[in-house]
This record gives structure tokens, sequence and C-alpha cells, in this order.
């Protein structure tokens, strides 16, 4: 999955030299939480509503309300944007994007092209909407988790829901991921199934499973 099928894209930019005052109206008006600051269309740095809230002083400073308008409306985006904000690119796997929250601890990601103009944002909400999609979790069906450790195993799974007739289109997943810590080849992999079968085909290709593999659970997904 590509970063380009789950990004927001034509999000609101700001220049560096517009005002924070600015900023805080967009942010108020739209119920946004990031904005991408340009200079001459090209990405120099982002904006966020935490940054936003930094910039008032503590009610604890001595310092009345005017003063405090004053203070706010001299500040450029420029002054208090993070510059050179981590970008990703719309070719990009959606995987990269996820990475790199994780890794730099940020919620969200400014999308551009080679140029630097912005494209779009990626958001963990994007990320979150891109797990539930591939997961199915929206149908109901019946799921499973196994272990298989060669590729005559994964063969022999997909014999078996063949075997029933399982139509592709009641094959809701089929995941599979090696655990992190496993730096063998011939670590076993876990494999999750998500099936749109009756109740009777299912009992059947539960019995048939449960012969041939380690079988974690089964258990009946209804959609929320």
């Amino acid at each position: 999955m590509k970063v380009k099928d789950w990004m927001t894209e034509n999000v609101i930019v700001l220049d560096e030299d517009d005002s924070v005052v600015k900023a805080m109206q967009v942010f108020k008006e739209h119920q946004i939480r990031r904005i991408p600051v340009v200079k001459d269309g090209k990405l120099v740095g982002i904006i966020t509503d935490r940054d936003i809230k930094s910039t008032t002083p503590p009610k604890s400073f001595s310092m009345d309300m005017y003063e405090t308008y004053y203070l706010i409306s001299t500040l450029k985006l420029r002054d208090i944007m993070t510059p050179n904000p981590i970008t990703v690119f719309p070719e990009d796997e959606i995987e990269k994007a996820a990475i790199l929250m994780l890794e730099y601890k940020i919620s969200g990601l400014p999308v551009v092209d080679e140029e630097k103009h912005v494209l779009g944002i990626i958001t963990q909400t994007d990320i979150f909407k891109a797990f539930v999609s591939m997961s199915g979790a929206y149908f109901e069906g019946y799921k499973v988790m196994l272990s298989i450790s060669s590729y005559s195993d994964l063969l022999k799974l997909i014999e078996i829901l063949k075997k029933f007739n399982v139509p592709i289109g009641g094959l809701y997943n089929l995941i599979c991921w090696k655990e992190e810590d496993c730096m063998e080849e011939n670590c076993k992999r876990e494999v999750i199934l998500k099936l749109n079968v009756d109740e009777e085909t299912y009992n059947q290709i539960k019995q048939e499973l449960c012969e041939n593999f380690e079988v974690y659970y089964f258990n009946l997904f209804k959609s929320l």
C-alpha cells in the first residue's frame, strides 16, 4: 500500500512569514492539528497546535492580556515552526511512514514531491485506517491463527481452503509474519486467516487445520 492511497490531499499550508495569530485562526476554524509551512511554495517547516500553545505565557506569568496579544502578534511562523520536518513521498510504502512516526515519536508527516512541494499529509489515523482495512475488521467472519514453517505448509493451507471450496471473496485476509527476535530462516511464521463461510464449512476447515497445523485460536469475529 502506498502513502498516496491513504494521505489527505489538498492540505492547508501557510507561509513562513505568516503570523502566529493567523495560524491560531486556521487551527480553530479547520479543527486540524498540524500545518506545513512553506517558503516560495516549498516545504521548510511544520507547525502544530502544541507549538501554538507553547507561545502563550503560563497563567503564573505576570503579563496582561494586551501585552500577551502584542507578544504573539509579533511572532512569525518561522520563529516557532519545526524546520526541515521529516517527510515521505507519495510512492513510498505506508510501512515506511509508520516506521518513521514510531522512531521519531511524531503523529503526522508531510507528503512532498522531489521539489518539496506539499502534496498532502499522512497521520497516525491514516495508518490505523490502513491497518483496519487490511485486517478486514469491518467484516464478520471466522478468524484463525496458526503457524507454518515452510512453503509446503503454506501450499497445504491453500489446498485446505480449496478443498472446502472457499471462494476468493470468502477469504477476507491472509496475513503472515515472522517474529522480530527470530533470525533463523526456519523460524515459524504466524498466520492469521479471516473467512466468510457458513458454520458447517467452518467446522470442517477447523478440524482439518487442527490435524495439519499448530493452531493457536479460532474465533467468530463480529463487525463493530
